[in-house]
């Protein structure tokens, strides 16, 4: 009976090591929080040319990494008033840090208003 008791204090120690794990950094850069800002388009990093008018996201140079979410959709969560947009990746932002977005006016103004200019965010990318 002693055996299975220090078995199962063992496993259960296991786990809660495992819970209390940091989340590794790829799953830290699909789920982020920081600020939306907007920008004016044109041709962006990932080679497209766009316009204020398209859902256009900018994300920050840091997790660009050369174009790999180039196309990608995120969803993205004003924090302040709970509304809800979408987008598509098209662009780098040099002066964001690794959570902040930069968007379109249009998508900017699917979560707030052009003139508040920083919004707080949370996003995910869409699988």
């Amino acid at each position: 009976m002693a055996r299975f008791a220090t078995a199962l204090f063992a496993l259960t120690s296991l786990l809660c090591l495992a819970a209390a794990s940091p989340v590794p950094e790829e799953t830290l850069e699909k789920r982020a929080s920081g600020r939306g800002t907007y920008f004016e388009t044109g041709l962006g990093a990932c080679g497209w040319t766009n316009t204020d008018s398209d859902k256009i996201i900018a994300v920050s140079s840091s997790i660009f990494d050369g174009g790999k979410y180039c196309g990608q959709s995120i969803q993205i969560t004003n924090t302040a008033n709970g509304q809800v947009a979408y987008g598509t990746v098209a662009d780098s932002c040099p002066g964001c840090g690794p959570g902040d977005l930069d968007m379109t006016p249009s998508l900017f103004e699917e979560l707030g208003d052009l003139a508040q200019g920083v919004l707080p965010i949370t996003w995910d990318f869409e699988n």
